[in-house]
């Protein structure tokens, strides 16, 4: 097979529940978006390699001889994709050119760098033939993310855009990559993001110092005498004896983890009974969660899901993905968005002067390729 050309599709994530449980060993609720990073493969005879994306409209060349990490972030994840999969296979890599394209919004909660990363190593194993399987997959991604990047996350991301199928989300445990496929059958409501476009970095925020506190919640719990790998594998009760150990932020992101792991669960029985009611107060309590104990909400977020209460076509909000910025994911009646979105964006722009991006999405594929 000719392998000189290679068009890979490299989708977005949301999340309905289950938020910062990925590296907690807990439960989330996830599917791939149905937009995406396209990305072009070709061969090259140059001695270099090179990139443009068309949608930052930015061309960066690749020496393999010379791969260190870059000023320029989205660099980074092309050339730290490239250092993990040669430390995952000795060999040789062609040197290629790569156009990436497509409708994913970059910053926006829905994993736009874990897509552009799975994508790329995705093209590069096709494009050398290195029969990378779906978990070696996920490792090289998990690795450019957490060592070479420094975001101390979890694999949900990379798991559902490498693993969805269309119309499903994946109940996935994290404590050890089991996942079921749960049917998506949401009758007449439709999920709705809303992009706050207030830029954030997860890396240069709060987001690892969240995963430092989960992880001295965790050491406090065992030294108190319980022996749990994950902080989901104890219960609120007995979390709630052992309060005055920890101090108040402490506990706080330990109480979120437990009572977030077990929304999350819920929500399954929720969506296979068609109890899309429950299922948006369980998105409300999940968005208070994230608010008043986990404290990786903000202004913008907070207002978007206020905005929603007052609206019986509204099930249920929260904001979505690591925080301090991004979209909020709503669970609305289909007739309704229009009205709800001209609404909600004219208060939202005289609120902050920021301009609200509306995104109706629908769960799509996962990562895919043709030759």
């Amino acid at each position: 097979m000719d392998r000189s050309k290679i068009i890979v599709k490299s989708p977005g994530r949301i999340n309905l529940i289950g938020e910062h449980v990925d590296y907690n060993g807990g439960y989330v609720l996830p599917g791939a978006t149905d937009l995406f990073i396209q990305f072009s493969f070709s061969n090259s005879k140059k001695k270099y390699s090179e990139v443009y994306s068309s949608v930052i409209d930015k061309k960066c060349k690749i020496y393999f001889d010379n791969l260190s990490k870059r000023v320029i972030q989205w660099e980074n994840y092309l050339v730290g994709s490239l250092i993990s999969i040669l430390k995952k296979r000795k060999v040789e890599l062609k040197n290629f050119n790569c156009l990436i394209e497509g409708n994913l919004p970059l910053g926006s909660g829905i994993s736009s760098s874990s897509s552009l990363i799975c994508g790329f190593i995705k093209g590069i194993d096709q494009l050398n033939n290195l029969n990378l399987n779906n978990d070696e997959i996920l490792s090289v991604s998990r690795e450019v993310e957490y060592d070479f990047i420094g975001l101390k996350g979890g694999i949900m991301d990379q798991f559902t855009i490498i693993n969805s199928k269309k119309n499903n989300f994946i109940l996935l445990n994290t404590a050890d990559n089991s996942a079921e496929f749960i049917k998506s059958d949401l009758g007449d409501y439709k999920l709705l993001l809303l992009n706050t476009n207030k830029k954030h970095n997860l890396s240069d925020s709060a987001y690892n110092k969240r995963v430092e506190e989960c992880q001295e919640a965790l050491k406090i719990i065992n030294d108190s005498g319980y022996n749990i790998k994950f902080l989901t594998q104890i219960d609120v009760k007995e979390l709630r004896k052992i309060k005055e150990l920890m101090l108040d932020n402490i506990f706080n992101r330990a109480l979120y983890v437990t009572q977030e792991n077990n929304r999350t669960i819920q929500s399954v029985q929720y969506l296979k009974n068609l109890d899309l009611k429950s299922l948006g107060k369980l998105l409300y309590s999940s968005h208070e969660g994230l608010r008043d104990l986990y404290e990786v909400s903000c202004e913008e977020l907070d207002y978007l899901v206020d905005k929603t209460r007052i609206y019986d076509q509204i099930l249920g909000a929260r904001m979505m993905g690591g925080g301090f910025g991004g979209c909020t994911i709503n669970l609305i009646h289909k007739d309704f968005i229009d009205t709800f979105v001209s609404e909600v964006s004219e208060s939202y722009s005289s609120m902050f002067s920021l301009e609200l991006s509306p995104i109706i999405t629908s769960l799509g594929e996962g990562l895919r390729y043709k030759v």
